[in-house]
């Protein structure tokens, strides 16, 4: 039987192992792609942490995926041998619960997740179900188009909600990393004056958003120098909802983009107050990969990856959890 290679999480807590696997087979729904490149993300340190429950054991991360469809199942047409094509968190879905008729699969409680209930891309192959991949448009190599997979869709999916709220154009992003040097590119297109928060004192990261764009660049623990129309928390640190809160004007928006966040503290009415609103954004739907591919068409995004080989998987989880990566670190084999 043929094999990969593959780093494999086989505890929590633990740091992942390289190891020899057998080259998995698509499901006729499937598809089998050689993968050329994966995004780390910050939700593969919330897994390896412990912090998101339950995980397949031993399991393979990686959810920001490109790579070549090298074998397809019995019924899929859609694809073909060759195409390149990405694959995102949301793996699977049952297609007829309630919030699957709705059209909010990404509330699904049977929902299946790439990386973290299914094996993902942390390998040189990978399976995943051909309804649940998108086609990568033209203009990206496999390292710069990875980040668009979560960084970039999940980035979109709390812009377009949070533009749902805003009545003005004045958008603050708390956490400046992959999700957020990727959506200012796409907020300053659309007219949005971004203002960026960083950790206090990380004067590097602000120099790197004002490169980008940022109309103000500071501290979270600021107030900016003027009311924001919507936030959104990117960085998933609880006590900056309240900080958020203060820093939006009444009938403003404070979207919360992670998977996970510590706990948010207690905190006065009177900064809820005014019709202010926060909210959660979960997971991610197809049409929101769809919009957001339609959106980044007529220009380039610019990733700013940091490539590691597979091998060094745990070397790029670490400089990501001490904040070392300006852009996305990508992983390939």
């Amino acid at each position: 039987m043929s094999t990969m290679r593959a780093m494999v999480l086989e505890a929590v807590g633990q740091p992942l192992v390289l190891r020899e696997a057998p080259i998995p087979q698509p499901e006729a729904h499937q598809v089998l792609i050689r993968v050329q490149a994966c995004a780390v993300c910050r939700t593969d340190l919330h897994i390896v942490d412990g912090e998101l429950p339950n995980p397949k054991l031993p399991l393979i991360l990686g959810h920001e995926i490109v790579g070549e469809v090298a074998q397809l199942g019995a019924e899929v047409a859609a694809l073909q041998v060759g195409q390149r094509v990405g694959v995102p968190w949301l793996g699977w879905t049952c297609g007829t619960c309630r919030y699957c008729e709705a059209g909010r699969e990404n509330l699904c409680p049977f929902a299946k997740f790439t990386g973290y209930t299914l094996d993902g891309g942390y390998a040189e192959y990978a399976v995943a179900d051909a309804c649940y991949v998108f086609p990568i448009p033209d203009g990206y190599d496999a390292v710069s188009a990875a980040p668009l997979l979560c960084a970039g869709l999940i980035g979109y999916r709390s812009y377009r909600i949070a533009r749902r709220e805003m009545v003005g154009n004045r958008l603050g992003l708390y956490g400046f990393g992959a999700a957020a040097h990727i959506l200012i590119q796409i907020a300053i297109r659309d007219g949005m004056r971004v203002f960026a928060f960083t950790r206090p004192g990380d004067h590097e990261t602000q120099d790197y958003a004002r490169g980008l764009g940022a109309w103000w660049a500071g501290s979270s623990d600021q107030i900016p120098p003027e009311p924001l129309d919507g936030a959104i928390l990117f960085a998933p640190a609880g006590e900056l909802v309240p900080a958020a809160l203060r820093a939006v004007d009444k009938g403003g928006v404070v979207v919360c983009g992670g998977i996970h966040m510590s706990d948010i503290p207690s905190f006065p009415y009177a900064i809820l107050w005014g019709e202010r609103v926060v909210r959660s954004v979960a997971n991610l739907t197809r049409e929101d990969g769809t919009a957001f591919f339609e959106r980044i068409r007529p220009f380039t995004v610019q990733t700013h990856p940091t490539p590691f080989p597979l091998e060094q998987a745990n070397e790029a989880l670490q400089a990501l959890r001490e904040g070392k990566i300006h852009g996305a670190a990508v992983l390939v084999p």
